[in-house]
């Protein structure tokens, strides 16, 4: 049963504490006393006390380190929006589906466990928004979850060269194509310090970098896959300060961009949206800025419909 310890730290509401209790279990792995105390935690909220952080905090452990039988549980109840990442992925990064299945409940929590084990290699028996991996997508890049830290290394950004923008454009007006682009940054903005500008116009993709207002730029071009996997990883990240979506997330984004700016009917059959991949140019490029916090500089053009678009977006902590 859970000790005078915890129950002196409840009602003094010393969290430092509370979270060094909280480490104990889980290094014993002492599960049924991790849900007692995590009951007297959400008993003590109802009183005033604010302890909702270590309430959310052993949610995001049971998760986490705990077996299926406990995280599954965890998983399905939601909420949690204060942890690392979302619990669906921070499960799904190390435990099978086969494991979690059986514990989860009906919902969309269990469908994105399934879509997160996708990533991992797994093969779910339950419907997700995307199909399983294709030959044709990368390797997307996965968050590692730790206690108290996720670590979300990125992708290798390109070496690019010195261009000539040109010195006049056509903008044009494709409003669903820059919103599309615009939601791989979606949390930066919304729930962090992000700033970020989108544009359309005719002709190539140094067309689109003049038209963010550039007087120089350096290019890399990148491939297709390496495109996906730049714009998942950044649709999965929540920059400084905002939520996290997942990795999940994140590829279905970067599917939903593809799909937008070659206006494929959602959700696309996965072949058409591999042409409409493969068509595009991708490009990675540097506008001189000094490097540091959460960016991203991606030009692309489609050459068979003449258009091209940029979005130029970047994220700072305080």
């Amino acid at each position: 049963m859970t000790n005078t310890r915890a129950r002196e730290a409840i009602e003094a509401s010393d969290t430092d504490e509370l979270l060094r209790i909280v480490d104990g279990h889980c290094k014993a792995r002492s599960w049924d006393e991790l849900l007692a105390l995590r009951a007297l935690c959400q008993e003590a909220v109802t009183r005033g006390k604010q302890l909702w952080g270590v309430d959310e905090h052993i949610q995001y452990r049971l998760a986490l380190e705990a077996p299926a039988e406990w995280a599954g549980p965890a998983v399905s109840e939601g909420g949690a929006r204060f942890t690392l990442g979302p619990l669906p992925e921070v499960a799904a990064s190390n435990k099978t589906w086969a494991e979690l299945a059986p514990h989860l409940s009906p919902g969309p929590h269990r469908m994105t466990v399934a879509a997160e084990r996708i990533l991992r290699g797994d093969h779910p028996d339950e419907p997700t928004p995307l199909p399983p991996l294709l030959d044709w997508e990368p390797s997307y890049p996965l968050a590692t979850y730790k206690p108290d830290k996720v670590e979300t290394p990125e992708p290798k950004r390109p070496a690019t060269g010195p261009v000539e923008l040109p010195q006049s454009v056509e903008v044009v007006e494709d409003v669903e194509s820059e919103h599309a682009l615009a939601d791989l940054v979606e949390p930066w903005i919304d729930q962090s310090n992000g700033r970020c500008q989108t544009v359309s116009v005719e002709g190539e993709a140094l067309d689109a970098i003049a038209a963010l207002g550039l007087p120089s730029a350096t290019l890399a071009q990148l491939d297709p896959p390496n495109a996906l996997a730049v714009m998942a990883w950044t649709a999965a990240s929540g920059g400084a300060h905002g939520r996290r979506r997942g990795a999940a997330a994140g590829r279905h984004t970067a599917w939903w961009v593809v799909s937008a700016i070659s206006d494929l009917d959602w959700p696309a059959p996965p072949d058409e949206v591999a042409a409409a991949a493969n068509r595009i140019r991708w490009f990675w490029f540097d506008d001189g800025s000094p490097p540091g916090g959460w960016e991203l500089r991606l030009a692309l053009d489609d050459p068979e419909l003449g258009l091209a678009w940029a979005i130029t977006a970047n994220d700072v902590a305080d």
